[in-house]
Order: structure tokens, then sequence, then C-alpha cells
């Protein structure tokens, strides 16, 4: 079962330097991430979300292989291409996978102009070594699924970096 931990931050760049280095430690295997999505609420009041995979992009290219591939059999790849790649991309669009995007937008609503905030939805980590790295980084934590004990540890960890600055 995954954990959502969700993170604010009083400026517009700090949840996404902080989703840098967790997808950096995904790389040495320390956390594995289900989902990492920024959302920035700009000074005009709108909420941009910076989702972790791009579904409509990745629809487009599957799309355009197998609309490709078909179009071959009926002697006509680029049409079956054009046409694939537009299905995949529409349906790209329409799925939706990891944190729930009408969530997500609601939360950083509330938010003043200027901030950002960071949706996390965790498989597994390796918790000593995410909150060391964490440490320094700011924030406070808005909501999570995590228990009492694990919240104050990540509260902490966060917290270390305002009192240290």
């Amino acid at each position: 079962m995954s954990d959502l931990i969700v993170v604010g931050y009083d400026d517009m760049f700090k949840a996404e330097e902080v989703r840098l280095k967790l997808l950096k430690m995904q790389k040495e295997y320390l956390v594995d991430l289900e989902d990492a999505v920024v959302a920035v609420k700009k000074q005009d009041g709108k909420v941009k979300l910076s989702q972790m995979y791009h579904l409509a992009a990745s629809g487009a290219i599957g799309g355009g292989f197998w609309g490709a591939l078909i179009g071959l059999i009926f002697l006509n790849p680029i049409l079956g291409a054009v046409v694939g790649a537009g299905a995949g991309a529409t349906a790209g669009a329409l799925s939706d996978v990891g944190i729930d995007d009408d969530f997500m937008k609601k939360l950083a609503e509330t938010l003043q102009p200027g901030t950002s905030v960071l949706f996390v939805l965790i498989r597994k980590m390796t918790a000593d070594k995410v909150l060391a790295e964490l440490s320094g980084t700011g924030g406070r934590v808005l909501q999570t699924s995590l228990s009492h004990e694990d919240e104050g540890k990540l509260q902490a960890a966060l917290g270390a970096a305002t009192a240290a600055s």
C-alpha cells in the first residue's frame, strides 16, 4: 500500500527542487515513487499541475506505433499512424494514474499565491536515508497517510532545514 504525503512550500520553485531530489533518490533505490506531482499557485491565483508522467504524449507515441503497424496491413501506414497517434493521445489525456487531479487542484487552490505544493505517493522507502536527504528543504506537512510518529519525523526533518538556515 502506498503512502500519500503532501508538503507545502512558501515559494513557487521549492516543490520542484524537492521532487528532483526524490527522483534522484529513486534512481539510487532509496525510494519507490508511484507518483510525484508539483502544484504551483501562481501570482494571478491560477493553479498549474506538473505531472510526473505525461500520459497524452506516451499515448500518442504508442498509438502512432500501433496505428502504423495496422496501417501496414491495410497498405496505408501513414494514415494508420496519424489515426493511431490521435487515438492514443486522446486515451492518454483521459486516463489518470496516481494521485487524483481534482484533489490536488482543490488543495492547491486553498494556498496563497506564489506558493507550491508537492504531492508524493510512495510505495516504499528507506526512511532514515530519505529523511536525511530531505533535511534542509523546509516546507510543512499539509496532509499525509503516514502514522503520527512517522509524520512527526518527517516534519522534524523538514523543519531542521528552516532552523539551520
